[in-house]
């Protein structure tokens, strides 16, 4: 049972979290408020610092500064009874290849000192879709099952908080949907879940995201508020001899970002006045289409990550 306070929807309450490995600023004063049922995204590159930010919140890495609550428990004082409060589900599959999944579960459940745990590890495998293949061998799954089954043993202790750490990474589409499909599903219930990706469709499937890079939390809230905050804007081009427009795009000083989306080419800058002069005679030219359009969140966090990367180069260079 959480020790959340009664009548508290915040389930994870931190501010000024700092982490060094060595000279490696890992995690640079991370502040992050998640809400009980809430889908939070965690976005950022390999590197960026989301393993080390959620090892820290269930109490695997002691922060070197900061402080805040996990389940209503202090991030460093309180870290043993955090560990058996909330579901961890790492990077790499992290279970027994030569135990069967049922062999798995009632491990982890023995681990726990759980009450009733035959009976939880039954319910886990019908509630999972893990009754049929329980007595297969968990290093003869494929990457959707092993997820499945780091989900089941993720949620036996019956925990209202999921840590979830790049948990599709490796997963075919339709495992990946149906893993998001049961996290709404228990979300709907009242867990939270904090999870961990690089997949842009994932991210407009969370509730709240947050976007870290090179340890600094640079952007947070729903999709929509965070492509508002960064005031974009995007034009998508139809029509002729795209791949040459394109090179002659990346020219322009304006012009931060050209991707191709199918049969379209998106053009996107922060400066409205000067990306519409300089675009100007190029959408005068015959033969195109050019619409202005909402930029996406993939947009948005390679603008963050060129801003971030210059304000990097210019503080390195001072």
């Amino acid at each position: 049972m959480s020790s959340t306070a009664p009548g508290s929807d915040v389930v994870i309450d931190v501010r000024g979290l700092n982490k060094h490995f060595g000279s490696n600023h890992a995690v640079k004063d991370l502040a992050l408020t998640v809400r009980r049922g809430e889908i939070f995204g965690f976005l950022g590159p390999n590197g960026s610092g989301k393993t080390t930010s959620i090892r820290m919140l269930c109490g695997l890495l002691t922060p070197d500064s900061g402080e805040g609550t996990c389940l209503g428990l202090d991030i460093v004082r309180d870290t043993r009874e955090i560990k058996r409060q909330v579901g961890y589900m790492t990077q790499r599959f992290s279970f027994w290849e030569d135990l069967t999944i049922r062999e798995n579960l009632r491990f982890v459940a023995r681990m726990y000192a759980m009450d009733s745990s035959t009976e939880r590890v039954e319910r886990s495998l019908d509630h999972l879709g893990l009754k049929a293949s329980a007595d297969k061998l968990a290093g003869a799954l494929s990457g959707g099952w092993k997820q499945r089954l780091a989900l089941a043993a993720c949620l036996l202790h019956e925990p209202q908080l999921l840590l979830l750490d790049e948990p599709t990474a490796g997963v075919d589409p339709k495992a990946r949907r149906d893993f998001w499909d049961e996290l709404h599903a228990l979300a709907a219930r009242g867990i939270t879940v904090l999870v961990s990706t690089h997949y842009m469709d994932e991210a407009e499937r969370c509730h709240k995201l947050g976007y870290i890079l090179y340890g600094r939390l640079l952007a947070q809230g729903t999709a929509k508020e965070i492509i508002a905050s960064q005031t974009l804007v995007t034009w998508a081009v139809t029509g002729e001899d795209l791949s040459t427009l394109a090179e002659r795009l990346r020219a322009l000083p304006s012009v931060e970002q050209v991707a191709s989306f199918g049969a379209a080419i998106h053009v996107t800058g922060s400066d409205a006045a000067r990306l519409e002069a300089d675009l100007a005679p190029l959408k005068a030219e015959r033969g195109r289409h050019w619409q202005r359009i909402e930029p996406g969140l993939e947009d948005v966090f390679i603008h963050l990550m060129r801003a971030a990367g210059a304000d990097t180069a210019t503080a390195a260079s001072t």
